[in-house]
């Protein structure tokens, strides 16, 4: 019930006069009544110069005001502030103790537009640009870089099960996209060439969608939007995460539209996200701003003596393209003839389209000097039960079987995808099976070229589309 705070005069006549009138009142007076949340009122109006400001004032007597605007601030006083940058509707919170207790109740503010110039956060300004940079900042696949995405367990930091080399995904709809976040209206557009790389677990997502050649992904039509918003969100341990709104996304579609922020800077934006169809899968992308690039390193031109046994730690980091099994401690076959070791490396290429190209590498981090040493030699044992005959892959391979051979190529790792066109490969034929062979590749006569910094092992042939298991030893680079 509300109660009239009267103005005693001393003149009777005057006294009537004010009884007569409308007094003015407050909501629940300090009495010795315990209020209720009806008792709880407060006035709000906008800041004239900035209707994103507002002041909030309690219309009911207390000793003690407590706020929670709604913003995520919470503010004391009978009379507050609260700073709303962003668009939208707001539930603010009026909590008033007096003698008799405490009790609260709530109001709906709204904010009619986006102040860009209150976001003013660091973060937030690395991604968009910030105030000043008025069309956003558009980032796109840092494609020339090894590592621009990748998969790993779910569990883990790192895209530790395969991570692209540079160029890798060339042609598929992935390099050519952009994406933009602009501060205001905290809006995020999507810019395609009229298609876009698609994990191969989602094509059903996109009508339309081709399967790439070669590959178990996707390339399918998909012209992009601008009717997006998006959310930096950060906890207080200062992990960030990302959303777009509407089932937008960024760059490789793998069905997620929220991901973890691991890196933010000036120049990187590095993500990842959980699949969105398998739980245990998680990606990552590596973004930078478009424009951007990265200083040239060149490698050291250097010769180092590399080998690996697999019986012991060798000084060799094997990479893997596609190749469905590696394992560098296996069980040694056929210990006879000319390798006895107890341990070898199991080579498995698989099957279909996805391992037309398996292969393994050793991205060296620096140029072979092939004036000091040019010569790789290794040993092989194929197996007589693989299938050398069944025929079947890329339109282009006039032989498109299983082949007994090992190849083994130099390349130039700054060029990505595209290392294949200036690469040296020898290949030696191997005639027999279900025994240990030596095989030698000469490089000798290439000693003028000092721009290879990748050696891959190819063994089986490639843009076939047949399985095969195979065994190789005694890997060393030599004079």
């Amino acid at each position: 019930m509300n109660n009239l705070k009267s103005i005693y005069w001393m003149v009777p006549a005057l006294l009537l006069m004010v009884m007569a009138c409308e007094p003015q009142v407050t909501s629940a007076p300090d009495t010795g009544v315990p209020p209720v949340s009806e008792n709880v009122t407060f006035d709000y109006e906008y800041n004239v110069d900035n209707p994103n400001i507002v002041q909030f004032t309690s219309t009911t007597e207390g000793f003690k005001f407590l706020w929670d605007l709604g913003n995520g601030q919470s503010k004391e006083g009978k009379t507050v502030n609260g700073e709303y940058p962003l668009q939208g509707e707001y539930t603010v919170q009026l909590t008033v103790f007096t003698k008799a207790g405490q009790a609260m109740n709530t109001k709906n503010v709204i904010i009619e537009a986006t102040n860009a110039l209150m976001l003013d956060d660091p973060d937030l300004n690395l991604l968009t640009g910030g105030a000043d940079q008025i069309g956003g900042k558009t980032w796109v696949v840092d494609s020339t870089q090894q590592g621009h995405m990748g998969v790993g367990p779910a569990g883990g930091t790192t895209p530790e099960w395969w991570a692209a080399p540079a160029l890798d995904k060339s042609g598929k709809g992935l390099y050519n996209d952009e994406v933009t976040f602009n501060l205001d209206g905290l809006t995020f557009e999507h810019v395609t060439e009229g298609d876009i790389y698609v994990n191969g677990g989602h094509a059903g997502d996109f009508p339309g969608a081709v399967q790439e050649d070669g590959g178990g992904d996707y390339i399918a039509p998909y012209g992009g939007g601008a009717n997006h918003n998006f959310n930096l969100n950060k906890a207080d341990d200062g992990s960030m995460t990302l959303t777009i709104s509407d089932g937008g996304f960024i760059g490789y579609y793998t069905g997620a539209s929220t991901y973890e922020v691991l890196s933010l800077s000036e120049n990187e934006l590095y993500i990842r996200n959980i699949d969105g169809n398998d739980g245990g899968l998680a990606w990552y992308q590596r973004l930078i701003p478009k424009g951007y690039q990265h200083p040239v390193v060149v490698p050291p031109l250097k010769s180092e003596a590399l080998a690996d046994d697999f019986d012991t730690d060798g000084n060799i980091l094997w990479a893997t393209d596609q190749i469905l099994e590696f394992n560098e401690s296996y069980d040694n076959p056929a210990t006879f003839g000319a390798n006895t070791s107890a341990k070898v490396a199991k080579y498995v290429k698989g099957e279909g389209p996805a391992h037309s190209f398996d292969n393994l590498y050793i991205d060296l981090g620096y140029r072979l000097d092939l004036t000091q040493r040019s010569t790789i030699t290794l040993k092989v044992f194929m197996p007589s039960y693989n299938d050398y005959t069944t025929s079947g892959g890329e339109s282009w391979n006039p032989n498109p079987v299983l082949l007994k051979q090992v190849s083994v190529k130099l390349q130039d790792a700054s060029l990505g995808g595209d290392a294949w066109t200036t690469q040296q490969e020898r290949i030696q034929p191997v005639s027999t099976m279900d025994e240990w062979v030596e095989l030698t590749f000469d490089f000798s006569d290439v000693t003028d070229r000092q721009d290879f910094s990748k050696i891959v092992v190819q063994i089986g042939g490639e843009a076939h589309y047949n399985s095969g298991t195979f065994f190789f030893d005694d890997f060393q680079l030599i004079e």
